[in-house]
């Protein structure tokens, strides 16, 4: 598999929109019931830390950052966004992304990314345990998704570059 991860353009828009939805469709990646429109999506990123797994002319999967609040003092801190096409899932698509969101988290300063997952998307915790994450807690009974109350495992990772005195 040659994965090659850049930033996303406007111009990948329909593709993502495609990959958001496949991933609602699992109830498995988000509380979300439908997805946002691109102007939406677009004012809920950061447009520092977006980017776009490919192969080829085929975008596999996005990964973006989200800011955690509007205080200047949680500049640095950020929530993980990744979703990877379900004919590309298993094939190490999530691991690169999530890897170079990393890398570019460092680069744009941010000192503490953060990801709310459902605790039955094993994958998704696993994968991030891999890339240094660590549980710092269980909110249960949350939210109602499609009538059931869930839960949401509380990940993150300090950086080891950025905010260190």
């Amino acid at each position: 598999m040659s994965v090659a991860i850049r930033p996303v353009l406007a111009s990948d828009w329909e593709a993502v929109h495609e990959i958001y939805v496949e991933g609602i469709e699992t109830r498995q990646a988000t509380f979300e019931t439908e997805a946002p429109d691109w102007k939406r999506w677009d004012a809920g990123h950061r447009t520092d830390c977006r980017l776009a797994a490919h192969e080829g002319d085929r975008l596999l999967g996005w990964a973006a950052l989200s800011p955690v609040s509007s205080r200047r003092v949680y500049s640095g801190v950020a929530e993980v966004s990744v979703y990877v096409a379900a004919g590309a899932r298993g094939r190490g698509v999530g691991e690169a992304l999530l890897r170079e969101l990393i890398r570019c988290s460092e680069e744009a300063g941010v000192w503490t990314l953060q990801a709310s997952v459902f605790p039955e998307n094993a994958p998704s915790v696993r994968l991030h345990f891999k890339l240094g994450f660590r549980q710092v807690g269980v909110r249960e009974r949350i939210a109602r998704h499609h009538g059931v109350w869930r839960d949401t495992v509380i990940l993150e990772r300090r950086s080891l570059r950025v905010g260190v005195s």
